[in-house]
């Protein structure tokens, strides 16, 4: 094989934040603690400009580079773009939260920065290799953003599950890679694509539901989701903030590149795999979750319920059901944001405002807030005229579309079941007398940017065809 200089410029901003979290390392060494809002300032300088170098760095044709192992097309651009807006919002929410726990450190910032890189290599893989070095880098991060808080036995029990059983499913996710590669020859997505009709049909099938297993637990879908409720409750709330919204874009992603760019051609068979996982996720999401008392953990089962519904769109095999999962995945992310920000507001000093009880009369210590978490909580239901309402909308008419009504059905069912535990929220709110009259504090920049978040779910729920048409755009490009 001849060796022949890669195009560079598709992957800048790998590049540009690579060095950058290097340059934060470096810098981070030599501040003093009360410097250490500089860190905090140059991380969310680097998501700004990385946002504007992937903006005007895209031609807007899609472009494959580094010997075909990565690609530059306009879905990476968009969920790209998602995963620095999640990454910002996080880092802006956790400020307050790490000073308070002395966790306001630069290394908080320089593993999410490198967790931010897995999900951009991840998004823009064209190889499994590529694909499971950007899955590893995004793991190995978050496994250490789970144990900051070395004083916390619950934090450091949640990082041991997460890191045994992710390396677990890694191992799992490899091993189907390896079958793959066995009966195709090649590591290419595309070429994958090419020989995946006249290769070996058992070694494919069972590479295939391998590799299911592996993407199955990164995403947390039933029966591979028992690290989840855990990590989420045990992990600093500013660390479950991370871990629930942005490597979500990634998981998507991963599942189009892997199902959509390399393995279409075995739709059928990989096809019951996910209705299996769906309806699995939808089930066992929204009854555990009736069960629970903690918020952070209540969520944990929400979002299980939630990737069951992501996955109703990826299992119909078409461009349209794509573009209606990463409509999904991209509202999700803005509503957990929301979600885990508010259990941060709530939270002082000493004081983790993590249960459901903690937010009982929040209506009467402040009503805008109250408001706010009313917005977030009936999103996440799928109450029109919010967001989630036309997320739920979207993969279930492209369920209808591909003559799977029963699918429909059990879909609808299991997500009124869902409709009990996120009103339970609101009850507690505006029913319920608070245990202590202390008004709420946090500062400015947190003020807006939850008021903007919640806002924004409403918004985008009021006119939702802006964002419908740019996921639709990002399919129709490719």
């Amino acid at each position: 094989m001849n060796f022949e200089m890669p195009n560079f410029l598709p992957a800048l901003p790998e590049i540009f934040i690579l060095g950058m979290a290097c340059v934060l390392l470096l810098i981070d060494l030599f501040l003093k603690q009360q410097e250490r809002y500089l860190t905090y300032l140059f991380s969310l300088f680097t998501l700004l400009l990385v946002a504007v170098l992937t903006i005007y760095g895209y031609g807007g044709e899609r472009l494959t580079t580094f010997n075909g192992t990565y690609v530059a097309d306009s879905m990476s651009q968009i969920l790209k773009l998602g995963v620095y807006f999640a990454v910002f919002v996080v880092f802006v929410y956790s400020k307050d939260y790490l000073r308070d726990r002395d966790m306001f450190k630069g290394e908080f910032y320089m593993l999410g920065l490198f967790g931010m890189l897995g999900m951009m290599i991840m998004i823009s893989a064209h190889s499994l290799l590529t694909l499971y070095l950007g899955l590893e880098l995004l793991s190995l991060s978050m496994y250490a953003m789970v144990a900051m808080q070395r004083g916390s036995t619950k934090a450091s029990e949640a990082a041991m599950k997460y890191f045994v059983l992710g390396a677990i499913a890694s191992g799992m996710l490899l091993y189907g890679m390896s079958m793959i590669y066995g009966a195709t020859g090649t590591l290419n997505l595309d070429s994958i694509a090419s020989h995946a009709a006249t290769a070996d049909k058992t070694l494919m099938a069972f590479g295939l539901v391998f590799l299911l297993v592996g993407v199955a637990f990164k995403l947390g879908a039933v029966p591979f989701h028992m690290w989840l409720p855990d990590v989420y409750q045990g992990a600093p709330t500013a660390v479950t903030l991370y871990i629930g919204s942005a490597p979500k874009i990634a998981a998507f992603a991963l599942l189009v590149r892997l199902l959509g760019d390399g393995l279409l051609n075995l739709h059928d068979q990989w096809q019951s795999i996910l209705i299996i996982l769906a309806v699995l996720s939808m089930a066992v999401g929204n009854i555990v979750a009736i069960a629970q008392t903690n918020l952070k953990r209540m969520l944990a089962y929400s979002t299980i319920s939630h990737v069951g519904f992501l996955l109703l769109g990826i299992l119909t095999g078409t461009q349209s059901g794509f573009s209606s999962s990463m409509f999904y995945a991209l509202t999700y992310v803005l509503m957990a944001l929301g979600g885990f920000g508010m259990i941060m507001l709530i939270s002082r000093k000493g004081f983790e405002g993590d249960l459901l009880d903690d937010f009982k009369g929040l209506n009467k210590r402040s009503p805008w807030y109250a408001f706010m978490m009313l917005i977030l909580m009936f999103s996440m239901a799928g109450v029109p005229p919010f967001l989630g309402f036309w997320a739920k909308l979207a993969v279930l008419q492209e369920v209808i579309a591909a003559d799977m009504i029963w699918l429909a059905v059990v879909a609808v069912v299991f997500s009124i079941i869902g409709v009990f535990y996120y009103l339970r929220v609101i009850k507690l709110m505006y029913f319920d007398e608070p245990d202590s009259e202390e008004q709420l504090e946090c500062s400015t920049d947190m003020r807006l940017m939850i008021s903007a978040n919640a806002l924004m779910v409403l918004g985008l729920g009021l006119f939702p065809g802006s964002l419908m048409a740019v996921c639709a755009a990002a399919f129709s490009a490719t």
